[in-house]
């Protein structure tokens, strides 16, 4: 979808690749090479799914696991079994946000107190547009603007904050590249109890945010803005405004 899931997927299962760490994974497709890991890519031609390709990784004894994408409720309840008996699995499912995570494995058919029991952290993201740094600019924005993110001048810690003019390394777009904005939940003691009790994903958030100090999409792309990184436009379009 664009939003830089299988890089930060990647990501993780390199930053704790050691030679004596069994890795293998399941993709579709095999997008990067890992080395010390074993690989096999999904070919529903040929009757290798994602479920049957992970039943049978597990047999292998791995010590991590990568399942490029959770599909479907089989895939589900393989890769939460495997967690539970030790392994470490890394893998990506379709959400807006990191609370509708545990709310989409439960509406899969997976049990609620077995997703409660295996998911250790979800990490959300979206990919921003930088603001192109030929022709970045400093600007004041108007109240209405800051209105707009629950935001006023005094949040601005320099009064001020950027955009791209336009020019021609950038196409007149005002943007070069793009970064990562993330949503990083880890699954407390109180989120386990509030994902057995079917709670919600708008209330889940809610009190992550307030008891347990999560940031939010809509948050973190605020604090790039302010720092530089990318404009509050880009951010408006990006994510949604946070209603609790």
């Amino acid at each position: 979808t664009g939003s830089g899931k299988t890089t930060t997927l990647y990501a993780g299962v390199t930053a704790i690749n050691k030679a004596d760490l069994n890795i293998m994974t399941i993709e579709d497709p095999i997008e990067y090479h890992m080395a010390g890991a074993s690989q096999i890519e999904v070919n529903e031609k040929k009757g290798l799914t994602f479920a049957r390709g992970l039943r049978s990784l597990v047999r292998q004894d791995p010590d991590v696991i990568m399942v490029g994408e959770i599909r479907d409720l089989e895939t589900a309840q393989i890769a939460i079994q495997s967690a539970l008996t030790g392994h470490l699995v890394f893998s990506t499912l379709h959400t807006n946000d990191a609370p509708s995570t545990m709310t989409r494995l439960v509406d899969l058919g997976v049990e609620p107190f077995l997703v409660s029991s295996s998911v250790l952290c979800v990490v959300a993201q979206r990919l921003v547009r930088r603001i192109c740094p030929d022709c970045k600019q400093e600007y004041v924005p108007d109240t209405a603007e800051l209105h707009g993110f629950d935001l006023s001048m005094q949040d601005l810690p320099k009064g001020h904050l950027w955009k791209g003019k336009g020019c021609t390394a950038c196409f007149n777009t005002g943007y070069t590249g793009r970064t990562g904005i993330h949503e990083v939940m880890p699954i407390t003691e109180a989120l386990k109890q509030q994902i057995v009790d079917k709670v919600p994903a708008g209330e889940m958030k809610r009190v992550a945010v307030q008891e347990g100090g999560l940031r939010t999409l809509r948050m973190d792309g605020i604090a790039k803005a302010l720092m530089g990184q990318t404009t509050l436009e880009e951010v408006a379009t990006i994510t949604q405004r946070d209603t609790f």
